[in-house]
């Protein structure tokens, strides 16, 4: 026989390897004003490039597939064409005999079902419908729709307090989304395609580091129109401080004895200090907005009283309710729902976790606060209990990672059965372990119970952030149409048979992120707005500095530090560090300049006012 040798990649293989990953960067920075129909052609040329030809539906099938998608985006194209592409994706996808054939053929049945109009549009015209905007990639992912380049060059040119003004024309949050906005923007970022994201939010978290005080800028002239906002987290705040700009005079009822809603209620100081949400707000209540504390709608007033006594009314009471794990044990004491143990804390009554066991049972961030709050209460072990893999938590990354920095202990793929207990008080979490199972409709990995038996977690406190629920029925009560627990606005945060009546946030989306309940009280101020009878503009005359005509060569990303581990678990002070000058100015040069090199200049590029 033959000698064997080690193999070792050719410089092609090296080659095509490299060219795959680019093409897996360029897909997601793509997104947006990409053809579908296009998109689709050319991932089914790519899949006929990688078939072996060995069997008939991947060697002619794709090949027929890929002619009539030329044939489609060429101008020749009929309405029978679509009928073709889906009886003919169809067999591929039930026999080819692997997964380069049979993926290909569900990818283009799923593309010509969600974008028949885009099909239809190329046949009847030779034209895109979806190509008809061409919007700035990062400025469109954002839910507030927030002029990304023009404020990090703005900060680039250390005009920092111009960066602030730009970006408080679609939200007043700067400070707040600078420490713990999702950044969804970062996701469609050109920049992907040469090395990676722009870090959206760390610039802005030193642009708002630095910028001092930025005064509000002066209201309209008063239109006489009054309204009232129920409830004062970000959405309602959003709404008021825009309305409140465009002249009306504004009314906040808060339930709570502080404003900020989940803000406050819900993000632990060593996320967001309680004095930069504070100094926020008040920036935002300097346009004269009247607060209420305390205010508790239903038994201190009736929702239709706050509504006959206002032109128009903006509903947006957040999500502050538990979901219950619904097992035995969950009334013992020692088990307490993440938004009551999050909530004390945001008034400033901490708990003794001194010694205790606890155990967190969710995987998105809620879960990670509270475990990452209960080792700084002192608890002496904490575990966050979670039916499926670490992989699959909701939780951003950074914020798995710094809680198993911080000393706590994913326990996985275990379904809480019953909690047991001792003279009343919880003693153990009982679990059930689980096997990982078949992809759902939502694209995540369902699990099983596994053929093994129990397992006893030591749980002296049981903190359940399994999501947030609304309390929504007396809305409901009140006339407005509910979807399970949800007030079900449209869109445009208005109802179809209550004119005057606005609702948005958590309370119409169910639990979601803060930059958009930000883009829910945005829409709502517009289209309250309009509903009064005007048509103010929110706009600023910054003017931008002149694009940067340097090279733009591959440059690693800056990433925000944290205080030491073992420093930070200790108390509730701040540990994300903001960036040095020298580091945010290198981040800033790492932007590509979309809003002048292609989409800004194009229609549906930048906004300036709205």
């Amino acid at each position: 026989m033959d000698r064997l040798s080690l193999t070792n990649k050719s410089a092609t293989t090296r080659a095509l390897e490299g060219l795959a990953k680019s093409v897996g960067n360029y897909l997601p920075a793509a997104a947006q004003g990409l053809c579908p129909v296009d998109t689709a052609a050319a991932y089914i040329g790519a899949c006929l490039a990688q078939s072996c030809g060995k069997c008939v539906p991947c060697r002619i099938g794709l090949r027929k597939l890929g002619e009539l998608y030329e044939k489609i985006l060429s101008g020749k194209g009929e309405e029978s064409d679509l009928e073709l592409i889906e009886s003919t994706a169809s067999v591929i996808a039930d026999s080819a005999d692997c997964a380069i054939g049979y993926v290909a053929g569900e990818m283009a049945l799923t593309s010509v079902r969600a974008f028949r109009e885009d099909y239809e549009s190329h046949i009847a015209k030779n034209w895109c419908s979806a190509r008809e905007e061409h919007p700035v990639p990062c400025s469109a992912l954002c839910p507030a729709q927030v002029d990304i380049p023009g404020y990090i060059a703005l900060v680039q040119n250390g005009r920092y307090a111009d960066a602030i003004r730009l970006i408080r024309k679609d939200n007043p949050f700067p400070s707040v989304c600078g420490l713990i906005c999702e950044h969804p923007c970062e996701e469609g970022c050109k920049r992907n395609l040469v090395d990676d994201a722009v870090n959206v939010r760390g610039i802005k978290r030193f642009a708002a580091e630095n910028a001092g005080y930025v005064p509000a800028p002066e209201c309209a002239e008063s239109t006489g129109k009054k309204v009232a906002v129920i409830g004062a987290g970000p959405a309602g705040l959003t709404a008021a401080y825009f309305l409140s700009l465009m002249g009306h005079k504004v009314t906040v009822y808060e339930k709570r004895n502080h404003p900020g809603g989940m803000l406050r209620y819900g993000i632990p100081d060593y996320r967001l200090p309680e004095k930069i949400l504070t100094d926020e707000i008040n920036v935002i209540l300097e346009t004269g907005i009247d607060l209420k504390l305390g205010v508790d709608i239903g038994k201190d007033i009736s929702i239709k009283e706050i509504a006959e006594g206002a032109d128009a009314t903006f509903i947006t009471i957040g999500a502050h309710s538990d979901k219950k794990l619904r097992i035995e044990g969950e009334d013992l004491d020692g088990v307490i729902p993440a938004v009551t143990l999050l909530r004390g804390i945001g008034d400033g009554e901490k708990p003794d976790f001194t010694g205790k066991k606890v155990c967190v049972v969710g995987g998105g961030n809620v879960a990670m606060d509270c475990a990452r709050s209960s080792v700084r209460l002192g608890a002496e072990k904490v575990s966050i209990v979670y039916r499926r893999r670490q992989a699959d938590m909701t939780a951003l990354a950074e914020e798995v990672e710094g809680a198993i920095a911080e000393g706590c202990e994913p326990v996985t793929m275990m379904a809480p059965v019953r909690i047991e207990g001792e003279n009343g008080s919880a003693k153990y979490l009982v679990c059930q372990p689980q096997i990982i199972s078949t992809i759902g409709r939502d694209g995540r990995p369902g699990v099983r119970a596994a053929d093994v038996p129990e397992v006893k977690l030591d749980a002296d406190i049981v903190i359940v952030a399994i999501g947030q629920a609304i309390e929504s029925a007396p809305f409901g009560e009140f006339g407005l149409p509910l979807k399970w627990d949800t007030i079900a606005a449209s869109d445009e945060c208005d109802f179809e048979n209550a004119p005057g009546i606005f609702c948005g946030g958590d309370c119409a989306t169910g639990p979601a992120t803060v930059i958009k309940a930000i883009a829910a009280g945005k829409v709502a101020a517009r289209n309250i707005d309009k509903f009064l009878g005007f048509d103010h503009e929110i706009k600023l005359d910054v003017e931008l500095p002149a694009p940067s005509l340097l090279d733009r060569p591959a440059c690693g990303r800056v990433t925000m530090k944290e205080r030491d581990a073992d420093e930070r678990k200790n108390d509730f002070e701040l540990m994300e560090k903001c960036m040095t000058e020298e580091e945010v100015k290198q981040e800033c040069s790492r932007c590509l300049g979309c809003d002048h090199f292609g989409y800004g200049k194009f229609r549906g590029g930048r906004c300036f006012k709205w």
